[in-house]
C-alpha cells in the first residue's frame, strides 16, 4: 500500500506541476507565480517549505531520544519562523524581487560581485540539506518497503531526484507551491490523527504520556530535564545555547524560505501569510512532540536508538506502535497516509531547494552578465540550472548515503545563521552598510563555518559522527555558531569601517533613497 501511495503521489504532483507551470515566457510567472496565491495558501506553502524531512524525522528523533531537549529544539524551530515574521519578512518582500541577490543589491545597483557571492552562499547553504533529503530517501523507502540492498536504495535516490528536478524546472514557483500545500495538509492531517490516537492510549493525559516516556527512557527524570542531549559535551550549557541560537537565526534565513517572501503581493499579505505559516509550524511542533514522546513511552528508548542511532525512524515507529498488535484496515490506511506524507515531504522540500538554487544561478549569475537578456532565455537558463544543481546533488547523495548526515544539516543551519542572517540584518537596516561590508559578511561568515565545522564532534570523535573511527576534534561543540555567528557580524562591521567614511556616507544616501520602500512597502503593480 505504501508503494501504491508513493506512486500515486508522484503522478498527481507531477501532473499538478505540468498544469500550473508557466505557459509563456514570463519571469514574474516563473519566479513568483504573479503573486497570485492567497495569504492562506502562501502561508501553507511557506510552512511546507520550512518543514523538511529533516525536521519531521530528525526533530522527532531528538524528542524520542532526549525528551525535554528535543522539545526545546522543536520550539527553537518555530521561534526561528516567528523571528522571520516580525523582523525580516516585510523588508525582504519590499526590497527583493526574485532572489536574495535582489534584496541585497536593492541599495547597491550594479553590484554584480554581490550577486555572484550571494549565489555561491545560496548553493553552499542548500546543497548539504539537499544531500540529506536525497540520501535519506533510499534509507526511508528501504525501512518502509522492507528492502536493504544498496542498489535498490541508490535507484530510489536517482528516481526521486529526477522527479524533484522535474518539479522545479516545469512547475516554477506556483507549481512547487501547490506541492508544498498538498504536503503540509497531508502531513498535518495524518499527524493530528496519530497524535490523537497516542493521547487516547494514555487516557488523554499528557502527564501520563511524559511519565511513561521517562520510565521507558532508561534515564529516569533526566529525560524530562534539560541537558541530556549535550551531557557528553565539555560544556553542556554553552553547547546547548550555541545549537539553539544557530537554529533560531539560521533556520528561517535559508534562501528557499526567504524566496517565498517575494510571492506576496503587498506588505499586508506577507504578514497574513506568515501568520498562517507560523500557526502551521506551531501545530506541527505539538504533533511531533506527542508522537516522539509516544514512541519512547510505547517502545522504549533502546528500541528507538537500535532502529537508528539518531532516532530518524522514531516518527514512523511511534505511528506503528500506537496501533497495537492487531492492525485494522483503517489503521493500515492511516499508516500508509503517514508514510506517503513523509515521502511527499522529501519531494517537496528538495524541489523548493533546487528551485531556489536554480533561480539564483539564472538571475544573479547568468542574467546579471547580460544587460538585455530576454525573458525566454532567462527562463531556459533557470530550467537548465535546475538540472545543473540537481544532477550533482543526486550523485553526491549516492556517495554519502551510508554516512552520518547530521553534520550536513548542521552545516546548512550554521551558514544561514553566520553568513545570510547578518547580511540580511545589516543590508535591510544599517544605513552605512557598504558593498565591502556585505561581501565581508558573506565570505567571512561562510569561511568561519567551513574552518570550524571539521573540528566539531559531529564530524569525528563520537559513535554517531560522520567518521566514528577517527578523532580529530579540536572545536568540541555540536555547532559552529558560538564563534561563527559573531564572526559574521564582526566581518560586516569591519568591512564597512574599512570602506572609509566617504563610501559609508554614499551608501547612507543610497539607502535613504529607498528606505521608505524597504521599510514601508509600496504595493507592486502586476504586469
Amino acid at each position: 500500500m505504501s508503494l501504491v501511495g508513493f506512486s500515486t503521489v508522484a503522478t498527481i504532483t507531477l501532473l499538478l506541476c505540468v498544469l500550473t507551470g508557466p505557459d509563456r515566457d514570463d519571469l514574474d510567472e516563473f519566479y513568483t507565480g504573479y503573486s497570485s496565491l492567497s495569504p492562506m495558501r502562501n502561508g501553507l506553502a511557506i510552512a511546507g517549505d520550512y518543514i523538511s524531512a529533516a525536521t519531521v524525522l530528525g526533530t522527532s528523533g531528538v524528542i524520542a531520544l532526549f525528551g525535554y531537549d528535543g522539545v526545546v529544539l522543536a520550539l527553537s524551530t518555530a521561534l526561528s519562523l516567528m523571528l522571520l515574521m516580525f523582523l525580516l519578512a516585510e523588508p525582504l518582500r519590499n526590497a527583493g524581487r526574485f532572489t536574495m541577490g535582489d534584496a541585497l543589491t536593492r541599495r547597491m545597483p550594479g553590484a554584480r560581485s554581490v550577486r555572484i557571492t550571494a549565489s555561491v552562499v545560496t548553493l553552499a547553504s542548500l546543497l548539504p540539506l539537499m544531500l540529506v533529503q536525497l540520501a535519506g530517501t533510499g534509507q526511508l523507502m528501504g525501512f518502509i518497503l522492507g528492502f536493504s540492498g544498496e542498489s535498490m536504495q541508490t535507484g530510489c535516490i536517482v528516481g526521486v531526484g529526477a522527479l524533484m528536478i522535474s518539479y522545479a524546472a516545469i512547475g516554477g514557483m506556483k507549481g512547487t507551491a501547490l506541492i508544498q500545500i498538498l504536503k503540509i495538509v497531508l502531513l498535518l492531517g495524518s499527524g493530528l490523527v496519530v497524535a490523537a490516537l497516542m493521547l487516547h492510549r494514555f487516557d488523554w493525559d499528557p502527564g501520563a504520556l511524559f511519565d511513561a516516556a521517562a520510565a521507558n527512557s532508561g534515564t529516569g527524570d533526566a529525560f524530562l530535564a534539560s541537558g541530556l542531549q549535550f551531557a557528553d559535551s565539555v560544556s553542556p550549557g554553552i553547547d546547548m545555547i550555541s545549537s539553539h541560537l544557530t537554529v533560531v537565526l539560521g533556520g528561517a534565513c535559508l534562501p528557499h524560505i526567504t524566496m517565498r517572501m517575494y510571492t506576496a503581493d503587498s506588505a499586508r499579505q506577507v504578514r497574513r501569510s506568515m501568520s498562517w505559516a507560523v500557526s502551521g509550524v506551531a501545530l506541527f511542533v505539538l504533533v511531533i512532540t506527542v508522537v516522539g514522546f509516544g514512541a519512547t513511552a510505547l517502545l522504549g528508548r533502546t528500541v528507538v536508538a537500535g532502529a537508528d542511532p539518531r532516532g530518524n525512524t522514531a516518527y514512523l515507529l511511534g505511528t506503528r506502535a500506537v496501533f497495537g498488535a492487531e492492525v485494522s484496515t483503517a489503521e493500515t490506511v492511516l499508516f500508509t497516509t503517514v508514510t506517503t506524507a513523509i515521502f511527499l515531504t522529501v519531494l517537496a522540500s528538495v524541489a523548493g531547494m533546487i528551485l531556489a538554487c536554480a533561480n539564483s544561478l539564472a538571475h544573479d549569475v547568468f542574467a546579471a552578465r547580460v544587460q538585455d537578456m530576454t525573458p525566454r532565455r532567462e527562463m531556459l537558463l533557470a530550467r537548465l540550472s535546475a538540472a545543473a544543481v540537481g544532477v550533482p546533488a543526486i550523485l553526491l547523495a549516492t556517495l554519502v548515503q551510508h554516512h552520518s548526515l547530521h553534520p550536513l544539516i548542521t552545516l546548512s543551519f550554521c551558514l544561514g545563521a553566520s553568513a545570510i542572517a547578518p547580511a540580511l540584518v545589516y543590508g535591510l537596516f544599517w544605513r552605512r552598510y557598504t558593498r565591502t561590508g556585505l561581501l565581508a559578511t558573506l565570505i567571512g561568515g561562510t569561511l568561519s563555518v567551513l574552518v570550524l565545522m571539521p573540528g566539531t564532534n559531529l564530524v569525528s570523535g563520537s559513535p554517531v559522527a560522520a567518521f566514528p573511527d577517527a578523532d580529530f576534534t579540536w572545536f568540541p561543540f555540536t555547532t559552529t555558531g558560538l564563534l561563527s555567528i559573531p564572526a559574521g557580524f564582526l566581518c560586516g562591521w569591519l568591512g564597512t569601517l574599512a570602506s572609509g567614511r566617504t563610501r559609508a556616507e554614499e551608501q547612507r544616501r543610497q539607502y535613504e533613497a529607498v528606505e521608505g520602500r524597504i521599510l514601508a512597502g509600496a504595493i507592486r503593480r502586476r504586469p
